[in-house]
């Protein structure tokens, strides 16, 4: 596994803590469906847009944003 793959999946694991911070209802596996579900997820895949390697709290806000919008898959 190179650096980018583990900074996606230190990514989503960070995201997926957040979920569930905000939710306490959420188990890990509602909080991982979301986040591999969302188009967050898909964006944060693509190495062209770099949400990689940007910090969790800026990430999240697109999830969260997402959700809000009910815009997940």
């Amino acid at each position: 596994m190179n650096e980018k793959e583990q900074m996606k999946l230190d990514m989503v694991k960070h995201l997926a803590l957040r979920l569930m911070d905000e939710n306490s209802q959420l188990t890990i596996e509602q909080a991982l469906s979301t986040v591999i579900n969302s188009d967050t997820y898909q964006r944060l895949q693509d190495d062209a847009t770099g949400l990689y390697y940007q910090s969790p709290g800026y990430v999240y806000s697109f999830l969260e944003n997402e959700l809000k919008t009910a815009r997940v898959s």
